[in-house]
């Protein structure tokens, strides 16, 4: 490679990196314990414990959960149900004062499917957790936080490329995984930082480019919603506001019954900006690894309860769907949260020898750092 050649991809690499570096590193140190959320949540005692009933205690239908949520908050309306595997007697609730309130402004709690008691969930409304988590997705700046630091994991990704570009005419005079110890400490910590670099390599690159399609979450909903939503509520488009809503009691049945071998992972409730003022949505989802995090929507009319959509699932939302879990490493259970969290730990260490580096080089006489670099 021509040295004018490897000059430009330097400035790329020392540019990018140097942009991105300080937002990386906190989006590492706050995504490390995001990789263990559920065993701190229980750690803290943040995670909520339904209380012990015999096996074979029936569940409530719907709609007295519906009705229990309510008690448990009056004056706010039901946005969501969910259900999480590792509590199969519970149902995550979110509740707000209006069904078109903004999610950092909702309530978040579970309810114990067999009674309608209403527990606590800490972790989801606030605490240790919640704050690693704003800070990882927006940084407490909503959509602006978003796209800034979707803005970073681009320059991550081009530091990373520019990255590997150099290394290659680099690495032809050492041997794979060298770090001369016999040199300056600046020269080892090159030496390390290019073999981590090269070791999360592939790593990084998923990370960086999952968490770019995460950060852009809200512009997909909006899109999805402004195209495939739009299109399978459009027979409603002049239909007068919705004024009396069906029980929610058969929801899971009607959509189960539409969608055959698949099960419930969430509902929207009428107004949310997953579903239509005149529509329950019901997102179902597959039962392996990769379909558990693919959504089919089922459209129901909130007032006579008839199937009038199943939606397909655009390009991005099937994007969107599989880089979150897939940033957290929840796609293989403990090994991969322990090889994402050891991946997370190494790639702290390149972004920071990577600033020790820069600044060494602005502070060393230029004819030292080619001798050390050429030896």
């Amino acid at each position: 490679m021509k040295a004018t050649t490897i000059r430009r991809w330097s400035l790329v690499h020392t540019w990018t990196s140097l942009i991105c570096t300080l937002f990386l590193l906190l989006l590492a140190l706050t995504g490390l314990p995001l990789i263990f959320h559920h065993e701190i949540d229980h750690l803290l005692g943040d995670a909520p414990v339904l209380r012990e009933l015999p096996a074979d205690t029936p569940h409530l239908d719907l709609q007295q959960l519906v009705q229990a949520a309510e008690r448990h908050r009056p004056g706010d309306v039901v946005q969501y149900f969910g259900w999480e595997d590792d509590e199969p007697n519970g149902v995550v609730a979110i509740m707000a004062a209006t069904a078109g309130t903004e999610p950092n402004s909702s309530h978040t709690f579970m309810l114990d499917a067999r009674t309608g008691e209403a527990v606590a969930m800490p972790s989801a409304n606030g605490g240790f957790m919640m704050v690693m988590l704003r800070l990882h997705v927006d940084m407490f700046a909503g959509l602006p936080g978003k796209l800034l630091l979707a803005f970073m994991g681009i320059l991550f990704v081009v530091a990373i490329i520019s990255g590997v570009v150099l290394y290659a005419p680099f690495m032809r005079r050492l041997r794979f995984g060298e770090v001369r110890q016999h040199k300056s400490s600046r020269t080892r910590w090159l030496d390390l930082h290019n073999l981590l670099g090269i070791v999360t390599l592939t790593w990084a690159l998923v990370v960086g480019i999952t968490g770019v399609i995460s950060a852009t979450a809200d512009l997909l909903i909006a899109a999805w919603r402004n195209d495939s939503l739009t299109a399978m509520v459009a027979p409603y488009r002049d239909a007068p506001p919705l004024t009396e809503r069906a029980p929610a009691s058969d929801l899971l049945q009607i959509a189960q019954t539409a969608t055959p071998g698949m099960q419930a992972d969430f509902i929207a409730f009428p107004g949310t900006r997953f579903s239509s003022e005149h529509h329950y949505s019901v997102f179902m989802k597959g039962d392996t690894h990769l379909t558990s995090h693919l959504w089919t929507p089922v459209l129901i009319d909130a007032r006579t309860l008839a199937v009038t959509a199943i939606g397909e699932r655009p390009w991005y939302m099937d994007a969107l769907a599989m880089s979150q879990p897939l940033h957290f490493g929840d796609y293989g259970g403990r090994p991969m949260q322990i090889l994402w969290a050891l991946l997370d730990v190494l790639t702290i260490i390149v972004l920071g020898s990577g600033l020790y580096l820069w600044w060494v080089r602005r502070r060393a006489p230029r004819a030292v750092l080619r001798d050390e670099v050429a030896a």
